[in-house]
């Protein structure tokens, strides 16, 4: 019984340590990030959400041809690719996430910035909102592939301990349930 109690006491103090860790790790800085930083009129761009709870959103800006939809998730944050307007004048635009499922919102700035006057090569059109083919529907899981590069996180961690903790707690029992069984 004085190991059930033990076993029992040390699986809620790891779970309690690890917890609040695990809400602190996902609160990093909300915000959109721009890659490249300040695109040309006309590039293609990658968009990184951090702050959204959900795993799916909506980036929308009056410098995108069209909204970009972003997957992922987790300590990653939401990726999604979209192309800059190629008749837009140099300057910043801001950019707006809504994330979807929550009622929370994050913004950025994407900066277009003067034109090169000198000449440059025409680059092909290419789509500007591909049809999730391939594979019964995975290019949305494939573009989201830098958001589980990290592996396992914490919330992972947390899980794990609890899991652990449930299946000692359950082989305690069951020791103590045979012992008494042969006392009887």
């Amino acid at each position: 019984m004085r190991s059930m109690r033990l076993t029992l006491c040390a699986g809620a103090a790891v779970a309690a340590a690890f917890t609040p860790a695990a809400y602190a790790a996902d609160a990093g800085p909300a915000g959109v990030s721009v890659n490249p930083v300040s695109p040309a009129a006309g590039s293609d761009i990658r968009l990184r959400a951090m702050g959204c709870a959900g795993r799916t959103g909506t980036a929308a800006s009056d410098a995108f041809v069209s909204d970009a939809r972003l997957t992922g998730g987790g300590g990653g944050g939401l990726v999604g690719d979209t192309r800059v307007r190629t008749a837009l004048r140099p300057g910043d635009y801001g950019i707006q996430v809504d994330c979807d499922g929550h009622h929370e919102r994050v913004k950025g700035t994407l900066t277009v910035p003067a034109r090169d006057s000198s000449p440059s090569v025409a680059t092909p059109a290419s789509p500007v909102a591909p049809v999730n083919a391939g594979g019964g529907g995975t290019a949305r899981l494939a573009a989201a592939d830098d958001a589980h590069a990290a592996g396992p996180g914490i919330r992972q961690a947390v899980v794990g301990l609890v899991l652990a903790s449930v299946a000692a707690i359950a082989v305690a029992v069951r020791g103590t349930r045979r012992g008494n069984d042969g006392r009887d």
